[in-house]
């Protein structure tokens, strides 16, 4: 096997529908949750509605981050395979959830099965394309991904408006839970091999700190890290708080779906032009400007009261969003070789999906003491500030600042 999409167009295709199965599993809760917690099993106070996904983004960023170390040592279809294990018991656990405590333990599956999954058809995608097309790649990835979680949530949430918040809206998990893993077990084939077949043609220098260089202290990885992180903060809050809130407002169970699946609407449908942007722009000022454009959209939408109005600042929030998430992968391609890639893709998913343990928590304790609207824009003013992050310290990469970096 060699690298490039045109050679390997039978396996990207079905990586790309195994993913969309992948989001397809979080969209069955994107737009009832909250409302199930209230209706269902009386689960006041934000911490207890925000408890499911600090449960799941905590879980999430260990599995991604597995993920990455064990790559190499138990192959990517092992890894993939593993996660839609996991992923099995989640429509069975949300369909027969008695208290809100199995909820919790079905998004503690869900965590696993994302971080598994997701992580490798990630790194199987980046394999089979090659460094010439990984924007483009990493794009159809989430364009797959998201634009699934804007199905099921909008399709979720008309099954709640004609059937009822429980137990019916699960129902769809079972053919997803299901779909996902026979096809990744079946049809399948690893592409571990295949990655190595680019060791001769990359330049970048070997990282010394693996953990310390994505994280941090690599400038453009460390900045690419903790936009991340901030991304899916402030996608916690558009998960669990804004559907509060548009409740609190008056908005029906079918207008919050309807806000809920036109976010990731476009932040799927934008991926498809976005990633190419990456392979072709500075990565730099792409991440500024999404992370600007989710600011300026999160600040205004407590300030909006009707329906029109909030579902065109979704649609801005999701396109700030796709900008930002196949360039997020595609940087971190960019700046890593073979062997260091799938951990600090690894790392990095584990510090992005870590924003959904603080968002959860941030957006629970601002909201309960200072209101809904507080929390809300001070996650906008934390989104800012990571926008002014990207500026001042990244940069756009040339060869010879490339291997400075590594030493310094």
């Amino acid at each position: 096997m060699q690298q490039g999409l045109s050679e390997n167009w039978k396996q990207f295709t079905l990586l790309v529908i195994i993913n969309a199965f992948v989001g397809g599993m979080v969209g069955l809760e994107r737009s009832i949750l909250p409302e199930l917690a209230f209706e269902k099993f009386g689960v006041d106070g934000h911490y207890a509605i925000l408890s499911f996904i600090i449960a799941f983004g905590f879980v999430k960023a260990v599995s991604n981050y597995i993920a990455g170390k064990f790559a190499g040592k138990l192959s990517r279809k092992k890894l993939l395979v593993a996660g839609w294990l996991f992923g099995l018991p989640v429509p069975f656990l949300l369909i027969f959830a008695s208290s809100w405590n199995v909820v919790i333990i079905a998004n503690v599956f869900l965590g696993i099965n994302q971080g598994l999954a997701w992580s490798s058809t990630v790194l199987m995608k980046i394999d089979l394309v090659g460094e010439k097309n990984r924007g483009f790649a990493m794009g159809l990835n989430e364009f797959a991904g998201y634009l699934a979680v804007s199905v099921m949530a909008f399709v979720s949430g008309w099954v709640a408006t004609e059937y009822g918040l429980h137990p019916y809206p699960f129902y769809i998990g079972i053919f997803l839970a299901v779909g996902g893993f026979l096809l990744s077990w079946l049809l399948v084939q690893d592409t571990t091999q295949i990655s190595l077949t680019e060791k001769d043609l990359s330049n970048t220098p070997v990282l010394q700190k693996i953990f310390s260089d994505t994280s941090w202290r690599h400038p453009n990885l460390g900045s690419i890290t903790q936009a991340g992180f901030v991304n899916n903060l402030n996608d916690a809050l558009a998960w669990g708080i804004i559907p509060i809130w548009m409740s609190q407002q008056g908005f029906s169970i079918y207008d919050i779906s309807l806000v809920a699946a036109v976010y990731p609407a476009f932040w799927g449908i934008g991926q498809l032009f976005s990633g190419k942007l990456a392979d072709k722009f500075c990565k730099k000022d792409i991440l500024t400007y999404g992370m600007l454009m989710q600011a300026v959209a999160l600040f205004l939408f407590p300030l909006m009261t009707s329906l029109v109005a909030l579902l065109m600042l979704a649609s801005l929030l999701g396109i700030g969003t796709a900008l930002v998430y196949p360039t997020f992968l595609a940087g971190i391609a960019e700046n890593t070789t073979v062997k260091d890639r799938p951990e600090s893709i690894g790392i990095f998913r584990f510090w992005r999906d870590s924003g959904y343990v603080a968002g959860g928590l941030i957006a629970a304790m601002a909201a309960s003491w200072f209101g809904l609207v507080f929390s809300i824009e001070l996650v906008a003013l934390l989104t800012l500030l990571s926008s002014i992050m990207l500026a001042v310290r990244m940069y756009c990469p040339t060869k010879t600042k490339s291997v400075m970096c590594f030493k310094n």
